[in-house]
């Protein structure tokens, strides 16, 4: 707690408290303010409200609540592929923003792209939505449960204006399963998983919208070109006096690997061509994020503005990803899959420059966001919880001290079937994915990812095939390693120890076996043939389920 008081024509004592000293004194949620004001009057009002102005402005207040929150989501970003954690990467625009605001060094997500997407916005950990198997399909009757509450709702509860860019991917065979209907007020992008950057097609289906109404001007312009031209637009005619959220998931870097040449150029001594390709692609999106800043600081936003950057998963790496030096990528609950690279960045925030090591996970930013809003907002089943007066201060540990990376129970959970983290420990309990090494740049592979490449992303029956010759995990016998890793001194999980610490993974079982309890299946059902962009005029369309 810090005082002062300044004596004159009046007496005023300005006291700026602690976010938990503040809720105490309050006697109630602090609605994520972190400052309080006491003041002693002894002379005239407008005297009192000038000196007060003085102080205020003299004290920096570093956790009030945030005006306008940007949540950008890179897609398939690896640990090793962006700046400030591989120099040989060219992204200006995010590294100033991670050194200039509080690099996330322990921020998890979950393997797959629908599963961290549904996460995000719902505060809910996939398994218990049947969202933990592999991706939504363009096809298949899919959506994220109607009752629960996305992050977009919260805000605009608040009076926040809400507008989306980019990927969607949690669902469209209903309308009210799409952006708009979930607390957008606008939607500008695609439903599914991973269309060409140009033509803006997947498989034989067009897929690109604004709001509700297929936009064919899309076609032929670069995804991050077209986005942040978009970005721009909605900034620059935002007013001023709403509060803004504004949820840009990129495309950027998930596969088909397009860049423009400019970037493609710029990487010379990148010999392998889809690692060109991808960290091009990396470069373009830290341009579109340039953009963005651009837009934000022209209108005056800058400075009230919350910026999060997160990935959605590992990097992918059949396609140029790459995690080193942790183990793994896209596809599995090794480290090199779930470990995200984040970081925040806003003038609320006292301490900057530095890695944080406290526990995150992607359940956690709306409970997290919802209280920067000054939202009460509660749901006491979910599993987030919030990290905000963590992030202010730095100085009290993370408000979680435990993550499930995933729990898959069906028969073929290529992204990995069980795993937990509580402290320092982790526990891998079966099949951990597919990818389970070291690999380097532009490394292609293993017998699993010629597997992959053998058979379609949408081909059920074959990734079943698959699944019998990767995952042989039958009642009774243990043919799949377990693995038990200390994060703490091994990050890279190089070392199981897994039979020597018996006392260890009995601790860490015992905490699957609570979550089994609330345990979803997976709802992940065949394709329908009712999906089928020929039924309404060559494009992905909702109102089939």
């Amino acid at each position: 707690m810090v005082s002062k008081k300044i004596r004159g024509v009046a007496e005023v004592e300005f006291i700026c408290f602690s976010q938990s000293e503040t809720e105490e004194k309050m006697q109630g949620p602090a609605l994520g303010l972190v400052s309080s004001v006491a003041v002693v009057l002894s002379t005239k009002t407008a005297q009192f409200i000038l000196l007060l102005f003085l102080v205020m402005t003299s004290c920096r207040i570093t956790g009030g609540t945030p005006q306008n929150i940007v949540f950008i989501v890179a897609d398939d970003l690896g640990w090793n592929d962006i700046g400030f954690n591989n120099p040989n990467i060219i992204s200006p625009n995010l590294d100033a923003l991670a050194r200039e605001g509080i690099i996330l060094n322990q921020s998890y997500v979950q393997p797959l792209c629908s599963p961290s997407r549904a996460a995000l916005m719902t505060g809910y950990y996939p398994f218990r939505l049947g969202l933990q198997h592999f991706v939504i399909g363009q096809d298949q009757a899919v959506c994220v449960p109607a009752n629960k509450t996305f992050l977009p709702q919260v805000l605009k509860s608040q009076g926040y204006a809400t507008h989306m860019v980019g990927k969607w991917h949690l669902g469209f065979c209903d309308w009210a399963c799409t952006p708009t209907y979930r607390g957008f007020d606008s939607f500008f992008g695609y439903y599914g998983a991973a269309e060409d950057h140009y033509t803006k097609t997947i498989g034989t289906g067009y897929d690109f919208r604004e709001n509700l109404n297929i936009l064919e001007s899309a076609r032929g312009v670069y995804s991050s070109f077209l986005y942040a031209d978009r970005i721009q637009q909605i900034i620059s005619t935002h007013k001023t006096e709403v509060p803004l959220y504004l949820y840009l998931a990129f495309q950027q870097v998930h596969e088909p690997l397009q860049v423009p040449d400019d970037y493609y150029n710029l990487y010379p001594n990148v010999t392998d061509e889809n690692r060109r390709r991808f960290v091009g692609m990396v470069t373009a999106l830290d341009d579109a994020v340039g953009q963005v800043v651009k837009a934000l600081k022209d209108r005056g936003l800058y400075n009230k503005t919350l910026i999060v950057f997160t990935a959605d998963n590992g990097g992918w790496v059949p396609s140029g990803g790459n995690n080193l030096p942790l183990r793994g990528g896209k596809m599995t609950v090794f480290e090199g899959g779930t470990r995200a690279v984040s970081f925040v960045h806003g003038p609320m925030f006292y301490k900057t420059g530095i890695r944080y090591d406290g526990l995150m996970h992607l359940v956690d930013w709306l409970p997290t966001l919802a209280e920067a809003s000054g939202s009460n907002y509660k749901d006491p089943d979910a599993d987030g919880v919030s990290q905000w007066n963590s992030l202010l201060s730095l100085s009290l540990p993370s408000a979680r001290q435990e993550v499930v990376y995933n729990l898959d129970f069906s028969l073929d959970p290529l992204q990995g079937r069980a795993a937990i983290r509580v402290g320092d420990y982790k526990l891998v309990a079966g099949f951990p994915g597919l990818y389970d090494d070291w690999y380097t740049p532009g490394e292609v592979a293993t017998p699993s990812l010629q597997n992959w490449g053998a058979v379609g992303h949408n081909d059920t029956t074959n990734w079943h095939l698959i699944s019998q010759l990767l995952i042989k995990e039958t009642s009774g016998t243990r043919c799949t390693p377990y693995y038990l890793f200390n994060l703490k001194d091994d990050p890279a999980e190089r070392t199981n120890i897994y039979d020597d610490h018996p006392d260890i993974v009995l601790q860490l079982e015992d905490r699957l076996s609570y979550h089994k309890q609330h345990y979803i299946p997976p709802n992940f059902p065949p394709g329908s043939p009712a999906a089928n962009p020929a039924h309404y005029g060559g494009a992905w369309t909702p109102g089939w389920c």
